[in-house]
């Protein structure tokens, strides 16, 4: 943390693992700029790519309206946007017709766990096995699934337990088995397991625009907007 800056960068070629994010409340307009500034400068310092995170609700209303000319001053441009969301939840055992679930508990589960993750987001394969490759903690204490459908991986979720609430982590489905209610069916799985283990309720998240209607679905709620800043492309 630098004077309201917070780094979390693991410098992986999963380009979500490595985030910058302002963390101050109601944060001015001139606060705004030179943080971004700040936050740009370590960003280029950096050899792979990754996210500041923008949360409107931390901005003064000032501040909100100048995000993105303050941004472009900055060297960063908006790579998508997407919502806070939140819900008390009670998820009933999952079904699909086509799906059979199974729970991460293999190094090769996670490499097809951060493949189906690589080509759903549009990266290199390599991106999403650097994510989880080895990963003790994904194969024992996060609810990571997926779901599978003639025995071949086509959708994946995962939920991780807080103090007092559950973190729904890399929902993804490949590309080309989108819209058959895949991916819903393996949220509504990691999530039930998840509380089911935590003995939590409440669970949160950040949405892209697309996957919001599915929280939705879900009994979750948005709450501020969220916005994913990048370097500018030259």
């Amino acid at each position: 943390m630098d004077d309201g800056v917070s780094r979390m960068w693991a410098d992986s070629a999963f380009g979500f693992w490595n985030t910058v994010t302002l963390t101050g409340a109601d944060i001015a307009s001139e606060a705004l700029g030179d943080q971004l500034r700040r936050a740009a400068s370590f960003m280029r310092s950096k050899s792979r790519p990754g996210y500041l995170w923008i949360f409107e609700e931390l901005l003064s209303p000032q501040a909100r309206e100048g995000l993105f000319r303050h941004a472009a001053t900055a060297g960063l441009e908006l790579a998508f946007s997407g919502r806070g969301m939140a819900g008390d939840l009670s998820i009933p055992e999952p079904f699909h017709p086509e799906l059979e679930f199974r729970r991460v508990e293999t190094d090769e589960q996670l490499t097809v766990y951060g493949d189906i993750n690589a080509r759903a987001y549009g990266m290199p394969p390599e991106a999403g096995r650097d994510a989880l490759a080895g990963s003790g903690l994904w194969r024992s204490d996060i609810h990571a699934y997926l779901g599978y459908r003639d025995g071949r991986p086509v959708t994946c979720a995962a939920t991780i337990a807080g103090p007092d609430s559950i973190f729904l982590a890399l929902v993804a489905t490949l590309p080309e088995e989108m819209r058959r209610g895949y991916g819903e069916a393996v949220t509504r799985k990691a999530i039930h397991e998840g509380a089911k283990r935590s003995g939590h309720r409440r669970l949160v998240l950040h949405a892209t625009q697309a996957g919001q209607p599915v929280y939705e679905r879900i009994g979750c709620h948005a709450n501020t907007p969220i916005h994913f800043l990048q370097l500018a492309q030259a």
